[in-house]
């Protein structure tokens, strides 16, 4: 199945679980994001914006395809994007918050990209599994840019006009509840960790901090206390707003099964 060079009593559905959750966080950020086409603030950001979504569609793509694999079932990746219920699919949380004003998009991306960036570099360079490591070659150099473009805004809105300050302050409150959800390692990733195939989170997650910490910094924001982190998207517990999102994304193939381009 995999090509992973892994101990023979490795359970390759831990693998499979691990990249579909993935992929569904790639996909569904990816439509997220899409939704702004024809709508952002400015025309430089109706280019970027797309692209981004595009970037974490290919993403998305190339998991699903790996995933398909691993799984055996005959299952594509379309078959594993567009026709899964809503307690199938894994993704964080964060990535199926809807979209809100600039400073909530812009805030939840630089969040994400901030968790990526660092993830897909361990694996690039030490991921056992020679697909995964192809794979994140490729979506590190995106992740980058994602992370660069976020930050950049989230700098210019947190030090901006008194309304963009205060937009920007909101979006924290509302979206940093979410982040924690990012770290969380269940039974089946620690055996990829334990594998080498993927990393250490509490290790991504000390890159992370350390981008919130220097972009908040420059954004005059405040990294809020939380209480009670919100979880349950990878145990395919979503929010109201993911019924909503994931009607919209499987209408065509809901309505035409089987339609190709």
């Amino acid at each position: 199945m995999g090509d992973a060079a892994v101990t023979p009593s490795f359970d390759w559905s831990h693998l499979f679980s691990a990249v579909l959750a993935l992929a569904d966080d790639h996909l569904i950020l990816g439509h997220r994001v899409s939704q702004w086409c024809g709508h952002a603030p400015m025309l430089e950001e109706d280019l970027s914006m797309p692209n981004m979504a595009l970037d974490m569609i290919g993403q998305a793509r190339n998991l699903y395809a790996y995933a398909g694999t691993l799984e055996g079932a005959g299952r594509d990746e379309d078959a594993l994007a567009y026709l899964r219920l809503d307690r199938d699919y894994t993704n964080l949380l964060l990535v199926e918050r809807p979209n809100g004003d600039f400073a909530h998009t812009m805030l939840r991306q630089f969040y994400f990209a901030a968790f990526m960036e660092p993830f897909w570099g361990w694996m690039a360079q030490n991921s056992v599994d020679d697909t995964l490591r192809a794979i994140a070659a490729k979506a590190q150099k995106e992740a980058s840019y994602h992370l660069r473009h976020s930050s950049e805004w989230v700098i210019r809105l947190g030090d901006g006009t008194d309304e963009s300050a205060w937009r920007m302050r909101a979006a924290v409150e509302a979206l940093h509840i979410y982040t924690d959800e990012m770290f969380a390692m269940n039974t089946g990733y620690q055996t990829c960790l334990a594998n080498g195939v993927m990393p250490d989170l509490e290790t991504v997650r000390a890159t992370w901090q350390a981008s919130v910490d220097s972009v908040f910094g420059q954004a005059f924001l405040t990294v809020p206390e939380v209480e009670f982190p919100q979880r349950g998207g990878r145990d395919g517990l979503h929010t109201e707003d993911f019924g909503h999102l994931l009607a919209d994304l499987q209408y065509m193939q809901r309505a035409y099964p089987g339609l190709q381009w």
